[in-house]
């Protein structure tokens, strides 16, 4: 086994670790506190730090990876994420909402510090003319976390059945704290730190093709979010009638399902900018046809059910694709600034979407949050457009 596939796999382990009690929390959080009869609304409240701090995380984090090392920065988001577990495992009395929101924030954090460190750390362990090597890679660590959240989505649900809230944040810090121990000893030191030490102007990307990339990033993400957070669970729920277990594990292996298209994505794209547009292009006719087919009246469930999948898997395809070309648009010096300003931008999809879901869903309905989507994904494809004469970095 060469040096760089053992750090391949100590990342790749060490970020599956995290994902799982990532997934698992989310579930955990919003199981728990469901039973303690908060509404769907007031569940989301509890992950705007988590998306919030995403912003700021990827954009302060791709300067600490920079100037103090990958493996630091991945190190750290480990902490913190034990953190965060413990102070959830207090006494269900002190366990209100703005302390909540805190811990979220800090597993917010946590998790942005470890995905960047993640994604960044591959990009210094394959060599520039293994463009075909490097999408399999970064395919295989972003699709096979995606899996992992969802099966952490049955393991948190498992778990609070068996051994309760505050034992299983408790059990799941302990695992996560063996994890942080062994990575502390095996990840390679110095792992990406940037040989001329960045400046904090160096946070924002000069390089017009990562902000391209990084605009196409936030209007994707805006675009599942804006009907996936809150309008489809809850109408799901209230209209379809489905109840609270079947949303979920029907939103679980959704995220399974699709964490295996990217995984596989590889096989059956191409690499440039060009495959961007095109699968863009495709994904904007998902959330228009099913808008089209809840207004016409036909079987909602069917439509909505059948459309999910196919933008789950279309959307997944996109995603991977996004995910090598940010890899492979950096620089290789001082990768996490690029790394770090592009999922600075995911993380604003996120956050914008999860609030517009909210407050549309709310005023205007489900099919309002599937037009904006579709406009989303066009200014996606847009974006992804302006890539298309330019090619992946190769210094």
């Amino acid at each position: 086994m060469t040096p760089a596939t053992r750090q391949y796999l100590i990342i790749t382990g060490n970020y599956w670790a995290f994902t799982l009690t990532d997934g698992a929390l989310r579930m955990l959080v919003v199981l728990h506190f469901h039973q303690l009869g908060y509404s769907p609304l007031e569940l989301a409240l509890l992950f705007v730090f988590y998306e919030f701090f995403g912003v700021l995380t990827n954009l302060a984090g791709g300067y600490l990876g920079a100037r103090i090392g990958l493996n630091r920065t991945m190190n750290l988001g480990l902490l913190l994420q034990i953190v965060a577990l413990g102070m959830l495992a207090v006494p269900a009395s002190l366990l209100t909402i703005p302390w909540v929101m805190a811990a979220q924030g800090l597993s917010g954090i946590a998790k942005d510090l470890n995905k960047m460190s993640a994604k960044s750390g591959i990009k210094l362990l394959v060599d520039d003319a293994q463009q075909g090597k490097l999408y399999k890679w970064v395919a295989l660590l972003t699709g096979s976390k995606n899996t992992l959240k969802g099966v952490g989505f049955f393991l948190g649900g498992a778990l609070l059945m068996t051994i309760g809230f505050a034992g299983a944040v408790a059990s799941m810090a302990a695992a996560l704290l063996l994890i942080w121990l062994s990575s502390l000893f095996l990840l390679g030191k110095d792992l990406g730190r940037s040989k001329a030490k960045p400046k904090f102007k160096d946070l924002f990307s000069k390089s017009p093709a990562i902000n391209l990339l990084s605009a196409a990033r936030l209007f994707l993400f805006g675009a599942r979010d804006v009907w996936f957070v809150i309008a489809l669970p809850v109408y799901l729920k209230t209209v379809l009638g489905w109840d609270f277990w079947q949303v979920g594990t029907f939103m679980a292996c959704w995220i399974i399902g699709y964490g295996f298209i990217q995984t596989i994505a590889p096989r059956f794209t191409g690499m440039g900018s060009q495959a961007a547009v095109r699968w863009a292009a495709m994904l904007s006719v998902v959330p228009a046809g099913i808008a089209l087919a809840l207004w016409l009246g036909i079987n909602s469930e069917l439509a909505l059910v059948g459309g999910l999948l196919l933008f789950g898997a279309v959307f997944a395809v996109n995603s991977s694709l996004h995910s090598y070309l940010i890899v492979s648009f950096a620089r290789a010096d001082g990768v996490s600034l690029d790394v770090g300003f592009y999922y600075m931008s995911n993380a604003a999809g996120r956050l914008l979407g999860t609030v517009l879901s909210g407050w549309i869903y709310q005023v205007y309905g489900l099919e309002a949050c599937l037009w904006v989507s579709t406009g989303m994904v066009v200014l996606a494809t847009v974006f992804a457009a302006g890539l298309s004469a330019r090619q992946p970095e190769t210094a």
